[in-house]
């Protein structure tokens, strides 16, 4: 028997720029995108209310936010620093919670007079707001966050 040299043929490689061989790539096989590589669409309101996605919250917002409500010193520190009161879930709780508290304080000050002083266990209805933005949620106090949205101030 005679050996035949055998040499397969190459076929011609046809050169394509790196963005058209992607596409091409992904026209053959299509895979769907994750939820991480999504772009996020940005939002038109300065703030969700309720349950509404919030982006980009970190548990140093949500902290800084929760103790705005029992400690109303930390909310009016959180507005004078700069790189909190950019945030716009630190400023909306910043802005309810110091709107909250003076509320609750007129509230205790005129009620403890005629019960000589045993309201200002009041003071505990803080930390209902404080623990609900701890998780992440804007939290909307009835007449409060009607105000302040109307005021323009979040």
């Amino acid at each position: 028997m005679t050996e035949e040299n055998v040499t397969p043929q190459e076929e011609p490689v046809e050169e394509t720029p790196p963005e058209e061989a992607v596409e091409a790539q992904s026209a053959k096989d299509p895979v769907e995108e994750s939820p991480k590589e999504k772009p996020v669409e940005e939002s038109t309101d300065k703030e969700p209310v309720g349950d509404a996605p919030a982006g980009d919250i970190t548990s140093d917002d949500k902290l800084w936010a929760a103790l705005g409500y029992p400690i109303p010193l930390i909310a009016i520190i959180a507005l004078l620093l700069e790189d909190k009161k950019e945030r716009p879930f630190i400023h909306f709780h910043a802005i309810q919670s110091l709107a909250f508290n003076i509320v609750l304080w007129v509230v205790i000050v005129l009620l403890s007079i005629p019960t000589i002083g045993c309201v200002s266990i009041l003071w505990l209805i803080t930390l209902w707001p404080a623990y609900d933005s701890y998780k992440g949620n804007y939290t909307e106090i009835p007449v409060i966050t009607n105000f302040i949205k109307k005021q323009g101030w979040v």
